[in-house]
């Protein structure tokens, strides 16, 4: 094994897997042609958009069915004025989609600009846009990233993995399946599934080499199963909670706003995405260990003599638990039980996670320091520009209007059920995945166009956006679509067509689940009325 990877190589070390030492991924071709007309398209559908074309469903847009701040806003200027403001709002967020996705610039810097041109177009005031920045999500973010922090300063998170797997990683199908539970546990206290992805990765490909994955020529089941279950459960992971990831902390403050409320409960998130996410996962390790990439003997015992050993060394290298790790540990289950009971006190999520930031900041008494924080600012950039999209698309109620004209095109009527309404989004929200590189991005399209739809056709705004949120992790298919994507596909213990096959069918296991949920959890909880 070692001479597949050069003279001296340690496969058990560490070391060699931090992600700056990973090689890094060549564009195809395909996505560097992508990336290189990216911006002029942007630029032309802009002016299409917004200069030359004739939308007629923008055109016919009634002030009388107009609520909220879009109503605010058309009173402010005048309809021709709202109606040019709809045109720019679209025009804005097709230019912008199209460089998201093709990557023609950096995700902020797409921010950055969608920003300029909301305030620019007057789509919305320019306090209103400024003011994203400092949207309570934003703050929830940055505060999670600090708490974060405290895991991988104080070693925590390394620990706690490396133990979990010595102690019930015994066999193949134990190992992977102790991995469940890191992920359970470790989405409960952070925010950035890139985070936990970095976090466990070196783990991970010791787990491999001490397997016989070595990935590229020497790729196995056991490492196909380890990686892609470990990107399912990662997202998946987040779902289960409010605070798992920046989408679904999206999704919650997009819903809580159109109802009319401070703020999305976490209880009631967890009550009922949890048992789901946790359905799915175990779901997901019995199709990818017993039938897409089923382990043959030889996967399913160590390759490398000692390997569990090496781990118990680098167990027993960081020594006896230190007292900062005592304190963040402490920290986070106060963070967490807080999270887990705001019904009770009252104290929102932004609100209990400056507590633990403050508190684990704080000298002598906190573990973590501002200089050891990581705090991703051009990725919080990004959902600056996201939230501000979002308040854009708020101020001119455009995804209302625009689902109203794509219904009436498809012959969608007022009597059309309900069950046919949750099957087209919670469908579309899913496949939309494909296509998609981030789930942040997402939620911003499909949580208020679930929104409009729940208004317009008169039923609760629960009953069919928090169906929608449910799904907004659902980014594993192929290695384009999420960041946690991405960074495992550079390992190199399995190949596109792998991450396709085992992606592809438990999307459609998620979608059937997520149609089962509608008719029982959901219903039974009070969410929905039921598919039938």
């Amino acid at each position: 094994m070692n001479s597949s990877h050069g003279t001296g190589f340690d496969p058990l070390d560490m070391n060699n897997y931090r992600i700056e030492k990973l090689p890094k991924m060549q564009k195809s071709g395909f996505e560097r042609l992508m990336q290189r007309f990216g911006g002029p398209l942007a630029i032309l559908v802009f002016i299409l958009i917004y200069w030359i074309a004739g939308i007629p469903f923008l055109d016919k847009i009634d002030p009388s069915s107009l609520t909220g701040a879009a109503l605010k806003r058309c009173n402010e200027l005048g309809l021709a004025g709202f109606i040019r403001a709809n045109y720019a709002m679209l025009a804005i967020f097709a230019a912008a989609i199209v460089l998201w996705i093709t990557e023609a610039l950096p995700n902020y810097l797409t921010s950055l600009i969608v920003i300029l041109t909301i305030v620019l177009t007057g789509v919305t005031t320019d306090k209103t846009a400024y003011a994203q920045l400092g949207h309570p999500v934003m703050w929830l973010n940055i505060l999670s990233f600090v708490l974060a922090s405290m895991l991988v300063k104080t070693q925590v998170a390394k620990r706690f993995a490396l133990w979990f797997v010595l102690k019930f990683g015994k066999n193949a199908g134990g190992v992977i399946f102790s991995f469940i539970i890191i992920n359970l546990v470790l989405s409960a206290f952070i925010s950035a599934t890139t985070a936990k992805a970095a976090i466990l990765l070196p783990i991970m490909m010791v787990v491999c080499a001490i397997y016989g994955a070595a990935g590229g020529d020497h790729r196995n089941n056991f490492g196909r199963n380890l990686m892609l279950q470990n990107l399912f459960q990662i997202n998946l992971g987040a779902n289960a909670f409010l605070t798992g990831s920046g989408a679904t902390l999206l999704a919650g403050s997009l819903i809580a706003g159109a109802m009319g409320i401070g703020s999305f409960s976490y209880q009631d998130w967890f009550k009922a995405a949890f048992p789901m996410s946790v359905l799915l996962i175990c779901i997901g390790w019995v199709v990818g260990t017993k039938l897409v990439f089923p382990m043959k003997k030889e996967d399913r015992v160590p390759q490398i003599e000692g390997g569990m050993e090496r781990l118990r060394e680098e167990l027993h290298s960081m020594g006896r638990m230190k007292g900062e790790e005592f304190r963040a540990i402490a920290i986070f289950v106060g963070v967490l039980f807080m999270w887990a009971t705001d019904k009770q006190h009252g104290i929102n999520q932004t609100a209990v996670a400056f507590i633990g930031a403050v508190i684990a900041l704080m000298p002598k008494i906190g573990v973590v320091k501002w200089n050891d924080v990581d705090i991703p600012w051009h990725l919080l950039l990004f959902s600056a520009g996201a939230y501000t999209l979002g308040a854009g698309l708020d101020a001119t109620g455009l995804p209302g209007t625009a689902v109203n004209a794509a219904f009436a095109a498809l012959g969608i009527t007022q009597q059309t059920p309900y069950w046919a309404l949750y099957m087209i989004l919670t469908g579309s929200m899913l496949l939309s995945a494909l296509i998609f590189q981030s789930k942040t991005m997402q939620t911003l399209i499909f949580i208020p166009i679930a929104i409009g739809v729940s208004q317009s056709f008169g039923y609760p705004i629960m009953s069919l956006a928090f169906p929608v949120a449910m799904l907004v992790g659902h980014v594993y298919v192929l290695p384009f679509n999420s960041k946690p994507a991405a960074l495992l596909y550079t390992t190199n213990q399995y190949s596109w067509s792998d991450t396709f096959r085992f992606g592809i069918i438990m999307m459609a296991i998620s979608w059937l689940t997520i149609l089962l949920w509608g008719q029982t959890v959901l219903k039974w909880i009070g969410y929905t009325p039921g598919l039938f």
